[in-house]
């Protein structure tokens, strides 16, 4: 693996939706159209709906290339990071090449914040899996769980979502993420629940808050409340586990550095079985990197709960 920290790539990421998923950042950090309350990133620092090149194309496809020669195992390339990737105007181009690469598929993980844009929805088309986010059922719950920038209108994005879903012919699935005793009550679900309707994904992932957010009264849905509020949509409905699976998936030692793993800290916090499963260490030898880390100063550490994650110093989710 790469013996300096990647500029766009980071993971592969243990996901709970996609397996290990290497993820390609495609805006700097906290560019986004959201401001979310739960936000394992903490505060959005570039609030904005301005689409540009916010990174170099070919860039991207050079880290990609130097990242695939390694023999990499991954289920998915994801556009997603440390924004909102539909920012990137070039979104389009960069999907092509990237399948002219390897047969990887390429998911994109968007907020679904930009899907009213035509050009918008027209980038993503290529792509073989697209996840937009729903958090909310009506315009009061947007403007308090997802903060979104002062000229994204709550029908407006969710109409752009069930727009995108009409054209769309790769598969799409909906996340939803619900927060304790705000959106993750019936009366709120059920708003959010007609939306999906028209929308009409392959699936639901429903989720809840797991990982340290942004504003403390962000908290999980109960587990058992949880199960009663997926049987409010309609159709498949994939409740998302609080953590993957501890352990590191088969095949030769990893040969990753100290500097892949601050390379994936730097995009998301991450607990040791994380760690090791993104990356492909045996949880040993991830403890052991962890710790050496830790006494050196380069990473810090972060409790939720019961969990304590691993973080870059000086990053502060509040």
């Amino acid at each position: 693996m790469s013996s300096k920290p990647f500029q766009y790539l980071y993971g592969p990421v243990p996901s709970r939706r996609l397996g290990r998923s290497l993820g390609i950042d495609l805006v700097p950090y906290k560019t986004c159209t959201y401001d979310c309350i739960y936000c394992q990133l903490g505060k959005t620092t570039n609030k904005t709906i301005e689409t540009r090149d916010y990174v170099p194309v070919e860039g991207v496809l050079s880290e990609l290339k130097e990242k695939l020669s390694t023999g990499v195992p991954c289920d998915y390339i994801s556009l997603a990071g440390s924004g909102e990737p539909t920012l990137h105007a070039s979104i389009n181009e960069l999907i092509a090449k990237i399948k002219e690469m390897t047969d990887i598929p390429v998911s994109v993980i968007t907020n679904g914040s930009l899907l009213y844009l035509p050009e918008v929805r027209e980038s993503l088309m290529r792509a073989d899996l697209v996840i937009p986010s729903l958090d909310a059922g009506d315009a009061a719950l947007f403007e308090y769980v997802n903060r979104p920038h002062k000229n994204i209108i709550f029908e407006r994005m969710a109409e752009g979502i069930v727009e995108f879903a009409s054209q769309y012919t790769g598969r799409l699935w909906m996340e939803v993420l619900l927060v304790s005793g705000v959106t993750g009550l019936p009366s709120e679900v059920k708003k959010i629940a007609a939306w999906v309707e028209k929308i009409r994904p392959e699936k639901v992932q429903l989720g809840t808050v797991n990982r340290p957010a942004y504003e403390d009264f962000a908290c999980a849905v109960d587990p058992k409340q949880m199960k009663k509020l997926a049987g409010l949509f309609a159709g498949e409905v994939e409740i998302l586990a609080s953590d993957p699976p501890a352990v590191s998936p088969p095949g030769a030692a990893s040969d990753a550095t100290d500097a892949d793993i601050l390379n994936l800290l730097a995009r998301r916090p991450c607990t040791l079985e994380g760690v090791a499963l993104g990356l492909n260490l045996h949880p040993h030898e991830a403890a052991k990197r962890l710790e050496k880390l830790l006494k050196n100063g380069r990473i810090a550490t972060l409790r939720s709960g019961s969990a304590v994650f691993y973080k870059l110093p000086g990053e502060s989710l509040v």
